[in-house]
């Protein structure tokens, strides 16, 4: 199986093929390291960070915007972000606090990204 990966961990954006040749992963195209472990990770178990916004009462806003703390996996990201629209905080919450703790077993929190008094 042979994919391509627009890298993103630098500004080169290179073009990355993954091809499977059995239980060896041939690699091509990276200008850098970063490249090549971007292309390898994307292509086993891709991860990305979550952001978004939670509903808030006692506080002078209707939204509160959130961030995780880091990557979760791509195939939870439904749910996770599902989790994130159920969900209420409660004024006050400072910057960091935490909102969500291991949200959907990923080991990441979900923590406030603004103080709400």
């Amino acid at each position: 199986m042979k994919k391509t990966y627009t890298c993103i961990g630098c500004p080169l954006s290179c073009s990355v093929t993954v091809n499977e040749e059995g239980e060896k992963l041939v690699v091509a195209g990276y200008s850098c390291k970063k490249g090549r472990e971007y292309a390898i990770n994307e292509h086993r178990a891709p991860k990305r960070m979550i952001t978004g916004t939670v509903a808030i009462v006692k506080g002078g806003l209707r939204r509160l915007p959130v961030v995780g703390t880091g990557e979760i996996p791509k195939q939870k990201m439904k749910e996770c972000m599902s989790i994130l629209c159920s969900t209420l905080a409660v004024a006050p919450i400072r910057a960091g606090d935490i909102v969500i703790p291991d949200i959907c077993g990923t080991g990441v929190d979900i923590v406030a990204s603004r103080d709400v008094v």
